[in-house]
């Protein structure tokens, strides 16, 4: 007797839980605890009956307690003063377990899961305690290496318990201490022959150094009027002056050329007796093409500075320029003797010049990138 097909929806079911179970006896056999044990709790939520799922979870999360329970243990003998934080780990991964087999009806009838949270918690206070007052001790010192790495501290006690005690404005105060503190003076621009801003310049550099924690964490920039403001006694001063610059710089080239057709075509027509016959010659025209330029280009200088000493750190020189282009053609004679290029060209009219303002902004982007990628350097180190 031929055998009955089973419909393909209770095939895929069956290679399912075939697949699952797979799974969890793989992970089991690799010492994967935890994963047996969620993979075994998510069949048995879904098909309490499902046996090969039961046998894997009453041996994989007895294994699993036991594992991080020794690693607890470990941990808790070691002489790291950051251990806490290891028994953190396995203490969480141990209440991770608990809250699954938890939540499946079918699983705590099998296993009895532990609840560790009051051990979690405790051990997270210690944790956050420790990163702490650590912290305190090398603030106390006042060294800014020692504040760098207080801050740190700060930050994972923060981390471990958001909000733990003060720990939001202890980060300030390290921050303060830690923080190389430079101020950028602004972009100076003297032009006698234009009314020329340093906005746009002076604009992009402000929010480049606003991104400075993209540069170094702890390197912090102001603008004069916040140091001001604050009382602050910088560790270096950028000063930023464009030493030299010509905007709207013109230069014309006419070029004047006499081209002839390659094919001679109908120039006019001549009677013999009653009859048109036309006349073919090549044609000629005088083309002249203009081109004109309009140079500007700027030079910055760049000085670093120690504040208490007026030292130099370092001064560099920045170049930049920009070449707007304009260029139109006109000619005498028979258009057919040009080419199509050259005709089109004709159809073009001279422009006027960008005004001296946007010259120089195009000449000033450049500069921008270079005195960036500069400082982007110099203070990765700081």
């Amino acid at each position: 007797m031929m055998k009955k097909l089973l419909p393909l929806s209770i095939l895929f079911f069956v290679t399912l839980l075939l697949t699952g179970c797979g799974s969890a006896k793989k992970s089991l056999k690799k010492g994967n605890y935890d994963d047996s044990v969620f993979r075994s709790v998510e069949k048995l939520s879904s098909n309490p009956k499902h046996t090969s799922s039961a046998d894997i979870l009453k041996v994989a999360y007895p294994a699993a307690m036991e594992q991080y329970l020794r690693q607890i243990n470990l941990a808790h003998t070691s002489t790291n003063p950051f251990r806490f934080e290891d028994e953190l780990k396995s203490y969480e991964s141990l209440n991770a377990l608990y809250r699954a087999v938890s939540s499946c009806s079918a699983c705590i009838i099998i296993v009895t899961p532990r609840d560790f949270q009051k051990d979690e918690d405790k051990v997270r206070e210690t944790a956050a305690t420790t990163r702490y007052n650590e912290a305190e001790l090398l603030l106390a010192e006042g060294d800014r290496m020692k504040a760098r790495t207080a801050y740190q501290h700060f930050e994972k006690a923060d981390f471990l318990i958001p909000g733990f005690r003060d720990v939001k404005e202890r980060l300030k105060q390290a921050y303060h201490i830690a923080s190389f503190k430079v101020v950028v003076e602004q972009v100076l621009v003297t032009s006698r022959t234009y009314k020329l801003s340093n906005e746009y310049f002076q604009n992009a550099i402000d929010q480049f150094l606003q991104t400075s924690p993209q540069l170094n964490k702890f390197v912090r920039f102001y603008t004069p009027d916040e140091a001001t403001q604050i009382g602050l006694q910088p560790d270096h001063v950028i000063t930023l002056q464009f030493d030299d610059f010509v905007v709207g710089q013109t230069l014309i080239e006419k070029n004047t050329e006499t081209f002839t057709g390659t094919d001679s075509v109908k120039v006019a027509e001549k009677t013999v007796g009653r009859i048109k016959i036309p006349i073919y010659e090549k044609v000629t025209a005088k083309f002249t093409h203009t081109q004109k330029m309009v140079h500007s280009s700027g030079l910055l200088d760049m000085q670093i500075r120690e504040f208490k000493s007026h030292r130099i750190v370092t001064q560099d020189k920045f170049n930049g320029e920009y070449n707007w282009m304009c260029e139109w053609a006109s000619f005498i004679g028979d258009e057919r003797a040009l080419t199509y290029g050259q005709l089109r060209m004709t159809k073009s009219k001279e422009l006027a010049p960008p005004p001296p303002q946007e010259l120089f902004i195009e000449f000033s982007k450049p500069i921008y990138d270079r005195v960036t990628s500069k400082l982007r350097n110099f203070y990765a180190k700081y």
